[in-house]
This record gives structure tokens, C-alpha cells and sequence, in this order.
């Protein structure tokens, strides 16, 4: 096959160890001299849609969007298959970035995904339309692992197009997220989470914060009888717009082995212990709640989604529809 008068080759031996070690350089996280090299790559076999791949990718590491769409296109000019090439995928990322909807909407159809026809909606995280932004996507839940190269938290999200997520779980304080937050997310899952009724949902890295929530995160310490009563804070948050979230049986604390496997989404609670919940006594998790010969502790350590002016209204409410089994203390807003 011939692209632009060229004929299709092996790489040079040259241009495979500049490329080797680039991809070593980037491991390390050096991605400046890793630049250089597969710069002098691309110079080497610019008929090589992998040189401008390799580029691109580099650039994502970078989050250098301009640079990651325009290596990404000259990718994907040097394609010689129509359609499924990760070339796409990664030039959907960038312009989903970019908020370049026309492109991103040619990406994902070049990639092989259904697009519905073109619509307009206000931008998540602010009031100004984006034109052409592709919705109705239909992706379905999945999982997002937040600052993934610092203290990784994998957290629920509604998948809006194949490159983002918007946050429905409330992080923990650690990550610097919010419920609500939209996160821009790699095409490559790492790891998976199942649910008892046998539905598998794949877990991806966040790549950058896409678009803010001004909703802040609370944490407060209720006292809840009965998990019925702790259920009722979650629906009165819910009923109101907003979150709230019973971190001491959500949250677990998985070794990076774990959490990149293929997990039960189930946090454990019961009479079994979780084998993978590495938390500790008297920290968030299913393990560090629990008592000898007791399944429910009516401490519970829970995130609160709402604005300042309606928290305290929201857990006075619940105190007030069963005072004699319910209480809150310590509020206390973390991010």
C-alpha cells in the first residue's frame, strides 16, 4: 500500500530505538527528553502514522491539547484502515478537551461509535452553550480513579460521552474533587468493578478536571439506629438536588494490585469480611466499622454534597423526623 506517494515500510532500526527510549523516558516521567526523541522519530518515518501517534500520546501525557489534536490528525491522515484505530480515540480525547465538538463528534464515528445527531446544551460547570457537543450517548455508570498517580480514589460517575464523566459518588477530601464535578478520563480502563446482579462496569483514569462544581464536600458524624435511618439522610439529600453518602461502609482501602483488578463494587457489610479491604479499626471502611458480634455501629462518618446555606437544614430535617434514633455532630466542610 502507498500513503501520499509513499510505499509502506518497516521502521528504520533508528527510528525503533529513538521510540524505545522515548517510551522508557516517559516511564520515568521525563517527558521532555522523550519529546525530543520522538520528534526526531517522526522526522525520521513521517509517512509512519505510529510516529505522529506516539506524539500525540506524549502530548496527552502532558496535557498539551493544541499539540495532542494536531499530532493526532496527522495520525490518523496516515491510517490505512477506516475505522476502531485508537488514533481516534486519542484525537477524541484531545478535542473533547479542546471543546472541539465538530471534531470530537467525527472522532468517535471514525472511531466506530454511534453519535446522535448534533445538539446544544449549557456547558457543564457554566452558563454558555457548547455548540455541537455530543450527548445522548447513552454509556451508561461507570467507575473513575481520581488523581491516579497520587492517592487514587475510585469513585461513580454517569459516563456523558466516551472521554468524561460526570462524579455522582462523593470523593473524599484527599482527591481535591467534588460531587458533580465533570472529569475528562483515558480511553484504556484499568480494572473493573461487579455488581452482585453480574453487571461489570469498567473503572478509567481521570486525566484532568474538566469542568468544576461549586458544590462543596462536608463531612459530619452521624449517630443513625438503624440503617433505615442513615438510608433517609441519603434520600432527603437526593430529594433536594443534592448528595449524601455513608463513607463508613463506602469507602474501602484497596492496594493498588486490587484496586486495578476486578472487584466487587459490594463494600463488604455483612457477616463476611472482604479479604480485600486492607482499612483499619477506627478508619472508613467496612473492616475499620465493625464490632465483634456487631454488623451495624450507629457512628457513621458521612459526606455531605450541598451549599452552606442548606446542610444544616437538611440534617436538622432528618433529626426532626425521628429524634429518638437519630443525631449529628462535628460538621465540618473539607473541600
Amino acid at each position: 500500500m502507498r500513503i501520499f506517494g509513499k510505499g509502506r515500510h518497516r521502521p528504520s532500526a533508528s527510528w525503533r530505538q529513538a521510540t524505545d527510549r522515548a517510551f522508557t523516558l516517559i516511564g520515568d516521567g521525563r517527558y521532555e527528553d522523550a519529546g525530543a526523541l520522538l520528534t526526531r522519530a517522526a522526522d525520521l518515518e513521517p509517512w509512519l502514522s505510529e510516529s505522529w501517534f506516539n506524539l500525540a500520546l506524549l502530548h496527552k501525557f502532558r496535557h498539551d491539547w493544541e499539540q495532542a489534536r494536531a499530532a493526532g490528525l496527522r495520525a490518523v491522515a496516515l491510517l490505512d484502515r477506516e475505522t476502531g484505530a485508537p488514533d481516534w480515540w486519542n484525537v477524541g480525547i484531545a478535542a473533547t478537551a479542546l471543546q472541539d465538538w465538530p471534531l470530537a463528534r467525527r472522532a468517535w464515528q471514525a472511531y466506530g461509535l454511534r453519535v446522535p445527531g448534533g445538539a446544544s446544551r449549557p456547558k457543564a460547570g457554566a452558563g454558555a452553550a457548547a455548540s455541537g457537543e455530543p450527548v445522548g450517548m447513552d454509556l451508561g455508570s461507570a467507575a473513575v480513579r481520581l488523581s491516579p498517580e497520587g492517592e487514587a480514589e475510585v469513585v461513580w460517575g454517569r459516563r456523558l460521552d466516551p472521554a468524561r464523566v460526570e462524579v455522582l459518588s462523593i470523593p473524599l477530601p484527599s482527591s481535591g474533587r467534588r460531587w458533580g464535578e465533570v472529569v475528562l478520563h483515558d480511553g484504556v480502563p484499568h480494572g473493573e468493578r461487579t455488581t452482585t446482579a453480574g453487571h461489570a462496569y469498567p473503572v478509567f483514569d481521570e486525566i484532568e478536571l474538566w469542568a468544576p462544581s461549586p458544590v462543596p464536600t462536608w463531612v459530619v458524624l452521624l449517630e443513625a439506629e438503624t440503617e433505615d435511618d442513615r438510608d433517609a439522610l441519603e434520600r432527603l439529600a437526593a430529594d433536594a438536588g443534592f448528595a449524601a453518602e455513608d463513607w463508613s461502609s463506602s469507602v474501602r482501602l484497596l492496594c493498588r494490585m486490587c484496586s486495578e483488578s476486578r472487584m466487587p463494587s459490594d463494600e463488604g457489610d455483612g457477616e463476611h469480611l472482604d479479604p480485600h479491604d486492607h482499612s483499619e479499626p477506627g478508619h472508613p471502611g467496612p473492616l475499620g466499622h465493625r464490632t465483634d458480634g456487631q454488623l451495624w455501629v450507629p457512628e457513621r462518618e458521612c459526606g455531605l454534597a450541598a451549599p452552606a446555606s442548606l446542610v444544616r437544614g437538611l440534617l436538622d430535617g432528618w433529626v426532626a423526623d425521628s429524634p429518638d434514633s437519630r443525631d449529628w455532630r462535628d460538621l465540618e466542610e473539607v473541600c
